[in-house]
């Protein structure tokens, strides 16, 4: 009887002790409080390191500098904290659980944009994010070094920056031969050397799980087929992953060459839709170039185009350039400085999305059967194969 006294006192025990036990969290509830931002402002959750432009999976309006986000992470992703309509934002690796966020919020402008700088964030609730502040610790001495090695080559560095801005090729020369300007260049080449070095060490010491490919992802600029052979010593599970399957995507892309033009919808000044097709019509070669207001090489392609345009444009070459820009005031600002002729459009309907872009200028040159004839072309190489097709 007393065995039976002590087993159920046990029972009851260790049924109020699992009781008590705190179940695993099966969603995320996200309360963010930051000095500096207006009453009434859009917050939104975006998610990060994917190499695209994603839409929000949350938004939310502040009162009193607080905003809140709910939902389910099935698994820890890294999302961006932003404030709509602006640029800057702050990275977040969301877990499900109670997950508090505060900081400040300094707005600046430049150029007719807003840009909000996230300072002094700090991130409770995450254990994933404690993690990940840890990965990246190397990375914060990259922008001390940054800094000393310009500090340390300011004169030549800013002669060469005045030499380009005034077009003065005679005086560049010039600079490129003094000892200045070979110890600024021994600099920077060391410099870089020591980013990529940095930057591989953070990925594969995590090449093992997700986060090798999440923080290829998120630490690196631009990615290039000389990351691929990272890529290959990532383990099977972390290719696998949410992360490196969208890795893969970027170090491996799907060619467009000899493939039918991807389907999309242009929007014009009068708010109709149309499409390549229906502007191709009557046209032998149409190029589809995707640009930018804030990209300078596309608006540096620009005089090569408005050459190539007169020059075809009478035998059936025509061009449409598709803006990505974010702000529809960018875009028509640019338009009236670079006062291009042909038709543009601003991507509202995903034309972007359907090329699967990364990167710009990207271009592309249609046949009058919607064949992709060339991929990635601009400068010389469009030039030569403009003067070949309509010899």
């Amino acid at each position: 009887m007393k065995i039976l006294k002590n087993l159920s006192a046990f029972l009851i025990a260790s049924t109020i002790i699992i009781s008590c036990t705190e179940r695993p969290a099966t969603s995320y509830t996200i309360k963010g409080n930051f000095h500096g931002i207006p009453d009434g402002t859009k917050v939104e959750l975006i998610p990060g390191a994917t190499y695209r432009d994603e839409k929000p999976v949350a938004e939310s309006v502040v009162t009193d500098g607080k905003f809140t986000f709910t939902g389910v992470a099935d698994e820890p992703r890294m999302f961006n904290i932003h404030i709509a309509e602006s640029y800057g934002f702050a990275k977040l690796i969301v877990e499900n659980g109670k997950i508090t966020l505060t900081g400040h919020v300094e707005k600046l402008e430049h150029e007719g944009s807003v840009i909000y700088n996230f300072n002094n964030v700090e991130v409770k609730g995450s254990k994933s994010h404690d993690l990940y502040t840890q990965k990246i610790a190397p990375s914060k001495m990259m922008d001390s070094l940054y800094r000393a090695y310009h500090d340390n080559n300011k004169e030549i560095s800013e002669a060469i920056s005045q030499a380009y801005i005034t077009n003065d090729n005679v005086m560049l020369d010039s600079l490129n031969q003094t000892d200045a300007y070979k110890k600024f260049a021994a600099d920077e080449k060391n410099f870089f050397e020591t980013v990529e070095k940095t930057m591989k060490g953070i990925i594969m010491d995590s090449k093992d799980s997700w986060w090798g490919p999440m923080l290829m992802l998120d630490v690196m600029t631009y990615i290039t087929e000389e990351q691929q052979i990272w890529y290959e010593e990532f383990s099977p599970e972390a290719k696998n992953s949410y992360y490196g399957k969208i890795l893969k995507k970027e170090l491996f892309p799907e060619g467009f060459l000899g493939k039918v033009l991807p389907t999309f919808s242009l929007v014009g000044k009068d708010n109709k839709d149309t499409t390549v097709g229906e502007i191709n019509k009557g046209k032998k070669y149409t190029l589809v170039d995707f640009w930018a207001s804030w990209c300078g090489p596309c608006r540096n392609e620009i005089p090569n185009l408005k050459k190539l345009y007169e020059k075809y444009s009478s035998k059936g070459f025509e061009i449409i350039s598709i803006s990505i820009d974010k702000k529809e005031a960018d875009w028509e600002k640019a338009l009236k400085e670079e006062n291009l002729t042909w038709p543009n459009f601003l991507d509202t309907k995903g034309a972007s999305d359907a090329f699967n872009l990364k990167s710009i200028p990207a271009m592309f040159l249609v046949d009058n059967k919607g064949i992709i004839i060339a991929e990635k072309i601009r400068g010389e190489e469009l030039e030569t194969k403009l003067a070949e097709l309509f010899k």
